[in-house]
């Protein structure tokens, strides 16, 4: 009797530890789970808040209304165009004389030209540059171009601009030890360039009854020292006026006193809105000033040649 009541109790101890056991897995079973999600859900929070590099570089901007800079946008000197002169045949030329003036950007009337905002010859090596303007040689050719403003020859951009640079000579060795020496172009100062020269041509239109210059050519003067000597200026290519026109026509010039200038490069060669003495006047001796004035005499003799002109037109006319 006493072994069956030991064998009831057994199975009964037996039976309600399985059952509890059983029940713990379940429940296990049941948090896993849930912990699992818990974590997926920490760690997609978390990579929300790292920034995406990937996304972000893809990422392209909107295009944007930029703001005017300013109340009023000029478009006065951007649309102007080149106003031509009037027709000239030969047989209306009464009267012709070929000048030769220089500009000396150092003059107080002169120095809007050099404006570190527009100067006039960062709008000259630009458009040369980019292929709008065509640069002539001023070495004189005994043959084609005696004085070397005749535009026999024109220059690549990269030539032009090695015109305004000094040269450094460099020398390199290669892989072998030789050494070798090349010509390296430096870098331009714009505000080295303080000269231009001006050929120009003064006609009487005996049409029109007009007696008025013409511009042809125009070139920058540079200074290059040799043996530790300074050198005369001399023009460092020729441009042609006629071509030129066309891209200071859209350049506006600085004012020191207003803004609103309203002149283009065009229109301070046009108008003469410059300052400048005469270097030379076609003559049968083929002669500079400087051949036969020197000093205070050179200034004195342009100044002659100015009232010459202009006496000359004022003998036309009789009262």
């Amino acid at each position: 009797m006493k072994t069956k009541i030991l064998l009831i109790v057994l199975s009964l101890a037996c039976t309600t530890g399985f059952a509890q056991s059983k029940k713990k897995k379940t429940t296990a079973k049941k948090k896993a789970p849930a912990a699992a999600q818990q974590s997926q859900q920490q760690n997609t929070a978390l990579s929300a808040q790292q920034p995406d590099t990937t996304k972000r570089q893809q990422v392209v901007l909107k295009p944007f209304d930029r703001p005017l800079d300013g109340y009023y946008k000029k478009t006065n000197i951007l649309s102007a165009t080149v106003t031509p002169y009037p027709a000239l045949r030969e047989a209306d030329v009464a009267f012709a004389k070929r000048v030769w003036r220089e500009i000396d950007l150092r003059e107080k009337m002169n120095q809007y030209l050099a404006s570190p905002k527009a100067r006039l010859i960062d709008v000259l090596l630009s458009s040369i540059m980019a292929g709008e303007l065509t640069a002539y040689d001023a070495n004189p050719d005994p043959v084609n171009d005696p004085d070397g403003d005749s535009f026999a020859k024109p220059l690549t951009p990269a030539e032009a601009y090695g015109r305004l640079v000094d040269s450094a000579v460099v020398e390199k060795q290669d892989i072998n030890g030789n050494s070798t020496r090349s010509k390296v172009a430096g870098i331009l100062n714009p505000d080295s360039i303080v000269k231009f020269r001006i050929k120009e041509d003064w006609i009487f239109d005996k049409q029109r009854s007009v007696f008025e210059p013409r511009i042809i050519g125009i070139a920058p003067m540079i200074k290059s020292t040799a043996g530790g000597a300074e050198l005369d200026y001399y023009p460092a290519f020729w441009i042609y006026f006629p071509d030129a026109r066309h891209v200071l026509a859209v350049k506006e010039v600085v004012n020191k006193s207003s803004d609103a200038t309203g002149l283009s490069f065009d229109d301070v060669f046009m108008k003469r809105i410059f300052t400048s003495y005469i270097v030379k006047v076609s003559n049968d001796k083929d002669e500079r000033i400087k051949d036969y004035a020197q000093g205070i005499d050179k200034l004195y003799e342009s100044e002659k040649i100015k009232k010459t002109l202009m006496d000359w037109e004022l003998n036309l006319w009789q009262y």
